[in-house]
């Protein structure tokens, strides 16, 4: 595989609207588990050299988990501390098959997590749960954008690496499906005007409370091309 594969709107947009809800669920669960910081910081996943992660997540008992999306060995994995493992084939399937199927192999390591179902940041969102609509799978095209994010993950964290103030981790925010890394002045920012659909104004005015200077890579959607953008 090449690594500044070509991904093409027009052939991967079904498959990206799939993996757009999967990885919602899969965010909203580390949402639940973690504590509280600050920009939502708690939410985002983590490019790794196969796939997505969560990184680990604590979980009650003093207990420890993560899950991960393999786009090399095309399957969604479970880890927990003790050693314990499940896992399931990265296929088409309905958002619902997949919501189901990830609560199942949870709780066959009994791990129970109990998640928002609504999507968030789309429009005319259908519940995870009762979403047979979305379940087109590409395995390759989904590979073709990890491998695109493991080159902007890698440029991201370089441009970071020169800013010596407070700067995010370099992250994958599963609500608007975007790698960024986010530099501050460490001023308050005046309160953002929200608006965004399925997304509770508070929390995208925790989100933008201080200035800041974002750059990442979005993958394209709704007749846009993917692209790096830089906004302040």
């Amino acid at each position: 595989m090449e690594r500044w594969p070509q991904l093409r709107q027009a052939d991967w947009k079904d498959t990206q609207a799939t993996l757009h809800l999967w990885t919602q669920i899969v965010g909203k669960i580390r949402l639940r588990s973690e504590p509280m910081l600050n920009h939502w910081w708690n939410v985002t996943l983590y490019v790794t050299p196969d796939g997505l992660t969560t990184s680990n997540m604590p979980y009650r008992g003093g207990r420890a988990f993560k899950i991960d999306f393999d786009f090399i060995r095309r399957e969604l994995r479970i880890d927990g501390c003790d050693g314990e493992r499940a896992s399931f084939a990265l296929e088409p399937m309905s958002v619902a098959d997949f919501h189901q199927r990830l609560t199942a192999a949870l709780a066959s390591l009994d791990i129970h997590v109990k998640i928002n179902v609504m999507p968030n940041e789309i429009a005319d969102a259908i519940r995870f749960d009762r979403d047979t609509v979305h379940g087109a799978y590409d395995a390759e095209q989904a590979e073709r954008f990890w491998r695109i994010l493991l080159q902007a993950d890698r440029l991201c964290k370089q441009f970071r690496s020169g800013f010596l103030g407070k700067a995010s981790p370099v992250h994958f925010f599963w609500g608007s499906f975007d790698l960024a890394v986010t530099r501050f002045s460490g001023r308050p920012a005046p309160p953002h005007p929200g608006g965004f659909p399925n997304m509770p104004d508070a929390a995208t005015r925790e989100a933008y409370s201080h200035e800041e200077h974002s750059v990442g890579f979005w993958p394209g959607g709704s007749g846009m091309a993917a692209t790096f953008y830089a906004y302040a």
